[in-house]
């Protein structure tokens, strides 16, 4: 539920025509339904405004991630939350499948590929993003082999509950990565996507888009924060996010390039603020 009282869509599994089972009694709904729990089996599926190929991209489900779903339509759409930020929209249904075994390890590089035996020289079956999710079962020399039968360079990988220690450091690993709004991979993401991959490689829970990581993350610095920057400090403004590498510089990923950028604060500052934007917050993690 957000300030007003009212539930955030992009948080609440509900519509006028079907809602999730445990909202009965708090939101109006034709009919309650009980949620599946399903796994992404693609190496990412997208999330989607509206249940078609053409709709908004609002966010994107990695492989192995976990989604809950309400819905499955006849024209190949289902309808659930994202266990991980909790993000509601629609996703191609023949990229999701029965949950298997717990996942393992987790990508580790910015992008990785798996092959479909214990060679490199074999032709991918899959190119994987940071974050990705897999269950090894098996080693076979330096290939890591998951429970579905792909073959996993070991040192594209580490943990599940294995972490980096400097968000900055990660989100400089997508440093040319295109921008792409709602994406969150290495081919392509916009300035949310960045904080939230670079926060969760660092075991830090984050939302999803820009205005719910300015209300959760960080305490709120002064007015003239801007010119006396931290490395990791976050840099709001209506609809945009960028994090400091240290006292003048900053990397986002952004329209203006069109990629993921590093720049002088004080650039991004002015060119933003002529586009009629002002800072609307500075936030800095303890």
């Amino acid at each position: 539920m957000n300030a007003s009282g009212s539930f955030d869509p992009r948080l609440t599994p509900a519509r006028p025509d079907i809602a999730a089972k445990q909202l009965e009694g708090q939101v109006q709904a034709a009919r309650f339904v009980e949620g599946v729990l399903r796994q992404v089996v693609d190496a990412l599926a997208p999330v989607r405004r509206e249940p078609s190929h053409d709709a908004l991209l609002d966010t994107e489900a990695l492989l192995g991630e976990y989604v809950t779903i309400y819905e499955t339509t006849g024209e190949g759409w289902a309808w659930g939350q994202l266990a991980g930020d909790g993000y509601v929209g629609w996703l191609p249904a023949n990229a999701l499948g029965a949950p298997g075994p717990a996942p393992t390890h987790k990508v580790s590089a910015v992008r990785t590929l798996a092959f479909p035996g214990p060679s490199i020289k074999l032709a991918p079956i899959a190119s994987l993003p940071q974050g990705a999710r897999v269950a090894i079962v098996d080693e076979q020399g330096s290939l890591s082999v998951t429970d579905r039968g792909g073959y996993i360079p070991s040192r594209h990988l580490a943990p599940i509950n294995a972490n980096r220690t400097d968000f900055v450091s990660v989100a400089e690993d997508f440093l040319g990565a295109p921008y792409l709004w709602g994406g969150k991979t290495n081919c392509g993401l916009d300035c949310s996507g960045l904080v939230q991959m670079s926060l969760t490689a660092c075991g830090i829970d984050c939302p999803r888009d820009s205005d719910m990581q300015e209300r959760a993350l960080g305490t709120s610095l002064n007015a003239d924060a801007a010119g006396q920057l931290r490395r990791g400090d976050l840099i709001f403004w209506k609809g945009h996010v960028a994090i400091a590498r240290d006292a003048s510089g900053i990397i986002h990923a952004n329209a203006f390039h069109m990629a993921v950028a590093i720049e002088p604060a004080s650039e991004a500052i002015a060119r933003i603020r002529a586009g009629g934007s002002e800072i609307t917050s500075v936030k800095r993690r303890s």
